[in-house]
């Protein structure tokens, strides 16, 4: 057997049904779609989501929540994450970006206190939790809070 001999098997393959192509191609006139109603038509038959007449789902179910439109979100790195950093001098934003701690570029970076800091650090960011920047400042560290966030 070679390459050129491969075939697929037989009727296997159909030819696509070509609609609305008039009466030689067997599928002419009202295009398999029947006489009138609301599937002959185009954009015809239910929407998604559509029951019946019924009350749909997503009416049924209640309303519940908040959403606030002002939140600030924030890139956030926790100070046992400073432990391994190896920067030397300040840990700047970019410094943490580097080291693959913040993903989100475009966010501004919060710090917070989760875990144990031995070393002392000089870290800007954005925001600070209480509990980093006293965990910072005890191990003799100093937090500087980058404004216009």
């Amino acid at each position: 057997m070679n390459l050129h001999e491969l075939a697929p098997a037989k009727g296997a393959k159909k030819k696509r049904k070509r609609i609305g192509r008039g009466p030689g191609s067997g599928h002419g006139k009202t295009a398999t779609k029947g006489h009138k109603g609301i599937l002959a038509r185009s954009g015809g038959g239910k929407g998604a989501g559509f029951e019946g007449g019924q009350m749909p789902l997503v009416r049924r179910v209640p309303k519940y929540g908040f959403k606030n439109p002002f939140r600030k979100e924030y890139a956030i790195v926790n100070v046992k994450s400073l432990v391994d950093l190896t920067v030397s001098g300040t840990i700047t934003p970019q410094a943490l970006v580097d080291a693959g701690l913040v993903k989100r570029v475009t966010l501004p970076i919060k710090i917070l206190g989760n875990g144990e800091l031995k070393k002392a650090i000089v870290i800007q960011a954005h925001k600070f939790s209480k509990s980093a920047e006293s965990k910072i400042q005890a191990a003799g560290g100093r937090v500087e809070v980058i404004p216009g966030v």
